[in-house]
């Protein structure tokens, strides 16, 4: 039955990085490509590891630990990212809102200051 689970996380995870990679290939611009990979590919390797736990239980632990740190860390690398693409001026596809934006003009938005 362990096998079974695992086996089952394993797809799972397979299916989430493919989705991941088909959205990076597809999607139009940078943030939609960030979602993508941030999202999706988060959720495959989560999957992975989840899946790697219950086929080998002896390194469970280790799994664990990564998948806390992954979720902990993917959001904030894929914010930054886009953070900093936008600061870049790095156009959206068809905008359709843009709060970043108006929260920069109204001088609502924390920023760390960038010395060029």
């Amino acid at each position: 039955m362990q096998e079974i689970i695992g086996v089952f996380f394993i797809c799972f995870g397979i299916f989430f990085s493919v989705m991941g990679v088909a959205g990076l290939i597809r999607f139009p611009d940078i943030y939609s490509r960030i979602h993508a990979s941030g999202k999706v590919s988060t959720l495959g390797i989560v999957g992975l590891l989840i899946g790697a736990a219950f086929l080998f239980p002896d390194t469970a632990l280790k799994g664990i630990v990564l998948v806390i740190f992954l979720v902990s860390t993917a959001p904030v690398a894929s914010h930054a990212i886009a953070n900093g693409a936008h600061h870049s001026g790095v156009p959206m596809h068809k905008p359709i809102r843009d709060d970043l934006e108006k929260a920069e003009k109204s001088g609502q938005h924390n920023t760390i200051s960038h010395n060029t």
